[in-house]
């Protein structure tokens, strides 16, 4: 009698093109066992603007023009994606080096930053583990954070369930346990954007620079998008949360700890930050006004 045959699971395939194997040592018993193990694919993307470089980014390639968008948007370079006309990879497919560098063109009177371009290519090499290495001062980044806009207070339990919630957007996680993911939602819990990457910042820039071509399509007329929440399945760093302030995005919970300089900047900023968060339980160390039923 014949198999049957399945649909194909569609985060099960994802996390497969996003994965490499590699030849390992399992031990678990003496001497150990020869292994084909799955490890989340890093790759290097070099952003330019115009045909300059901006920087080189270790990432997991997928959704590049989201990281690039929310790369630039999160160092200040740019307000929007509508300051580009086109983003495209450079070369052709099928091409050896096609994927790894992303080309963005400048519209028409576009306002970019040339002068923090300057200031980011001293972190042309940053590695997945890095944010802000060689960038200008931190006080230079805090410069110009606009707070956030108020919003209703919201129930604790929601930061709980929406970082529980972020199991269901690491299929890359689940196949190599290698990669981080960050998820935006708004008030009433609808999620906005979620992606997975080797590195928790580029995670978080892609899900910003889906929000950033989220604003650009919608209609004429229409309320800006602005989401209420970020989560992250990591710790929160200054660098975490200084991408939060800057998409004017008021609360940011995580599954791990905060460090000092993220807590003093979420509170500088007007940010709500609870990390340790789990069903019942979350430490809130800015902004517990915001919520409710702590």
């Amino acid at each position: 009698m014949p198999r049957p045959v399945t649909a194909p699971d569609p985060a099960r395939a994802r996390a497969a093109q996003l994965a490499g194997r590699a030849a390992a040592t399992a031990l678990r018993r003496p001497g150990g066992d020869a292994v084909s193990d799955l490890v989340a694919l890093e790759e290097p993307l070099e952003i330019r603007i115009a045909g300059e470089t901006v920087g080189v980014l270790m990432r997991t390639p997928g959704d590049d023009h989201r990281l690039a968008l929310g790369y630039l948007f999160s160092e200040g370079i740019v307000s929007s994606a509508s300051e580009f006309s086109a983003v495209y990879h450079c070369g052709r497919p099928g091409e050896e080096a096609y994927g790894s560098a992303i080309e963005l063109a400048p519209a028409s009177g576009a306002r970019i930053d040339w002068e923090r371009i300057e200031g980011t290519r001293r972190a042309s090499a940053s590695s997945s583990a890095c944010g802000v290495c060689g960038r200008r001062a931190v006080e230079d980044l805090v410069a110009g954070l606009v707070p956030p806009e108020p919003i209703a207070p919201v129930p604790a339990a929601l930061l709980a369930e929406k970082v529980e919630a972020l199991r269901d957007h690491q299929p890359v996680f689940a196949a190599t346990g290698g990669a981080h993911v960050a998820a935006l939602w708004a008030q009433d819990g609808s999620l906005v954007a979620a992606h997975e990457d080797v590195g928790r910042h580029n995670a978080v820039d892609k899900v910003v620079g889906a929000l950033l071509l989220a604003r650009a399509e919608a209609a004429a007329g229409a309320p800006e998008l602005r989401p209420a929440l970020l989560t992250v399945s990591s710790r929160a760093g200054f660098e975490i949360v200084q991408k939060a302030a800057r998409a004017r995005v008021p609360i940011v919970a995580t599954v791990s700890a905060p460090t000092s300089l993220a807590v003093e900047l979420a509170r500088a900023a007007g940010l709500t930050l609870a990390g340790f968060v789990r069903p019942g339980r979350m430490n809130v160390y800015a902004g517990a006004e915001r919520l409710i039923g702590l």
